[in-house]
């Protein structure tokens, strides 16, 4: 009776251990820590934004943005989809004097590695009426989103006009 007893003991606990490995390979993998090298690539996607603005290149730029992106610029009608974007990028680099630098101060990718968000500072230059540069000094926000090809697009891109 006692041998029965162990026997069925052994049997309740490999069915207890073979559900369990069944139920863990049935997990979700957990995903690597991406987050440095994402950041590093948003980056490097910012500097070369920055080369586009200065080539005053407005198909290159309007490249950055996913196609169902949004671009808050201060005064200016809410620019949403690529071909709003590229319009409202247009606009802005054909205004006499226009150059712009942004530099981020802060890259945050999420842990699941689809959605990032970066601050930093931006200087924008154009020209006053009587040719006279004016400069601003701001801050900006960019919502930035992996893409299928496990690329970075921007999702929103919001400059404000305050220092």
């Amino acid at each position: 009776m006692a041998h029965l007893r162990s026997l069925a003991s052994a049997m309740f606990l490999t069915s207890v251990l073979t559900l369990a490995s069944c139920g863990a390979s049935n997990q979700p993998a957990v995903q690597p820590d991406d987050r440095a090298s994402d950041e590093a690539a948003i980056r490097a996607l910012d500097a070369d934004w920055v080369k586009s603005a200065a080539a005053k290149d407005a198909q290159r730029i309007d490249s950055y943005y996913a196609d169902s992106a949004s671009l808050f610029a201060p005064g200016a009608p809410l620019a949403t989809g690529k071909d709003a974007i590229q319009m409202a990028w247009a606009g802005m680099l054909a205004t006499p004097g226009f150059s712009l630098t942004f530099t981020p101060t802060k890259i945050e990718v999420a842990r699941a590695g689809d959605i990032a968000y970066e601050f930093g500072n931006y200087q924008m230059t154009t020209n006053d009426k009587k040719g006279k540069p004016q400069v601003v000094k701001a801050k900006y926000i960019t919502v930035w989103g992996k893409q299928p090809d496990g690329g970075w697009k921007v999702l929103v891109d919001s400059p404000t006009t305050t220092q």
